[in-house]
C-alpha cells in the first residue's frame, strides 16, 4: 500500500510538472513572449545606425542578437517621410501644397502631422500653427533667405494668409482658403521621424532602443546590463547665445524627449537676437524670457508637437498649462528680471533628478 502511494504521488508531480510546463508555454504565447525576448542579455549586441535626412543627422542605438534593422530601411522610411514633407525637397507633397491654388490630397504621414498639428493649435490657443511658413520665409528662416526684414506693413499682409483657419481636411484632402496659403511642419516632423524609427524597431520585436533625429528622441526599454538610457540636456551662458556644457542628464524611461530653444537657431538685427520661433498671433519672432523648454511626453510627435508652443507662451502659462498634467512635462530654462539664468521643472517631466 505505501509503495502504491508512493507511485501515486510520483504520478501526479510527473503530471503537475507537465501541466506547469505546457500552463508557462501558454503563457507565453498568450503574451506574445519569444525565444529571442528571453535570451540572457549577455547574448544582445549594441547596434548603431548613422544617417542624414530633413535636413540634418539621425542615429538608431538598439540592443538585439543580429543587426535585426539596417541602414538601408532606417534611410528608405525617412526617405518616405521627405517625400511627403520635407520643405527641401521640390517634388514633396508638401510643397506641392504651397504652390497649389485650393490644396491637394495627401498621403497617411501627411494626414498624421496635420492632424497633431490642428490638435496643438487648438489646445496651446494659436500659440502654434502650421500655416507660419510665409513668416518664416520673411523673417529669414526659409529655404531662401530675404535681403531684408519686413517692417509693419508686410508683417500685417503676411498675416491675412496665416490662422487656423486657412486649412482645413476633408479626408485625405487637405484644403486651402487662399493659393497664398503655406505650411511647414518642421516644427513637428522631426518628432513623428523618431517615432516612425522606433516603430519600425518594435515591428521587428527590437524593444530596447533610442533613436534621434535632429536631437529629438524616442525611448524604450534600457541597456542590456539593466542601466536606463541617459539624456543630456544643454545648458547656455549668460548672453543664452551658445551652448555650454550640460546642464542637467536625465533618466526619461519609455516615452520621447523634445527641445526647443533660441540659443541654436537665431538672427542679429539691430544688437538683439531674432528667434526662429513665430508667434503666429503677432507676426513677429517671440520675445520673451523663455530659453529653452525641453519636453517629456509619451511620444515624440506630442512632444515636438508642444515645445515651439512653450516657448511662445512664456513661462507663466507653460507652467499653468502643465500644474496638473502626469503625461507631459517640461524642463526650462529661463531668464529672470535681472538677466540672471534660471530653470524650473514640472511635475510630469519623467527622469529628473535635482542637483
Amino acid at each position: 500500500m505505501r509503495n502504491n502511494l508512493k507511485e501515486a504521488v510520483t504520478i501526479n508531480k510527473r503530471k503537475l510538472s507537465r501541466w506547469m510546463f505546457v500552463s508557462f508555454l501558454f503563457l507565453l504565447a498568450l503574451t506574445g513572449i519569444n525565444s529571442t525576448m528571453i535570451r540572457p542579455r549577455a547574448d544582445l549586441k549594441k547596434i548603431i545606425i548613422n544617417g542624414y535626412s530633413q535636413g540634418t543627422t539621425y542615429q538608431v542605438t538598439y540592443y538585439a542578437a543580429d543587426s535585426i534593422v539596417s541602414q538601408k530601411q532606417t534611410d528608405s522610411l525617412l526617405a518616405g517621410l521627405d517625400r511627403s514633407v520635407s520643405l527641401y525637397l521640390p517634388t514633396s507633397l508638401i510643397c506641392q501644397f504651397n504652390r497649389s491654388a485650393r490644396g491637394i490630397a495627401i498621403d497617411e504621414p501627411f494626414l498624421v502631422l496635420v492632424k497633431k498639428a490642428m490638435e496643438v493649435n487648438r489646445n496651446t490657443n494659436g500659440c502654434v500653427d502650421i500655416t507660419v511658413k510665409p513668416l518664416v520665409d520673411a523673417w529669414g528662416f526659409g529655404v531662401k533667405k530675404p535681403d531684408s526684414f519686413p517692417d509693419a506693413a508686410r508683417v500685417k499682409s503676411i498675416l491675412k494668409n496665416v490662422g487656423p483657419d486657412k486649412i482645413w481636411l476633408q479626408g485625405h484632402f487637405l484644403h486651402k482658403k487662399y493659393p497664398q496659403v503655406q505650411i511647414d511642419l518642421n516644427g513637428i516632423a522631426q518628432g513623428y521621424a523618431a517615432d516612425l524609427l522606433g516603430n519600425l524597431l518594435e515591428s521587428r520585436h527590437i524593444y530596447n532602443y533610442m533613436t534621434e533625429i535632429g536631437g529629438e528622441l524616442r525611448i524604450r526599454g534600457h541597456k542590456p546590463n539593466g542601466d536606463p538610457f541617459k539624456v543630456g540636456i544643454e545648458a547656455v551662458d549668460g548672453n543664452d547665445i551658445m551652448p555650454s556644457p550640460l546642464r542637467k542628464t536625465i533618466t526619461p524611461g519609455d516615452g520621447a524627449v523634445t527641445t526647443s530653444g533660441n540659443y541654436r537657431k537665431h538672427l542679429e538685427a539691430g544688437g538683439k537676437q531674432i528667434s526662429h520661433i513665430m508667434d503666429p498671433k503677432t507676426g513677429y519672432p517671440i520675445q520673451n524670457e523663455m530659453i529653452s523648454v525641453t519636453v517629456w511626453a509619451k511620444d515624440a510627435i506630442t512632444a515636438d508637437g508642444y515645445d515651439n508652443g512653450f516657448m511662445t507662451m512664456g513661462l507663466k502659462q507653460t507652467l499653468l498649462f502643465l500644474a496638473r498634467r502626469t503625461d507631459m512635462g517640461a524642463y526650462i530654462i529661463y531668464k529672470k528680471t535681472d538677466g540672471a539664468i534660471a530653470d524650473t521643472v514640472t511635475n510630469g517631466f519623467k527622469g529628473y533628478h535635482p542637483n
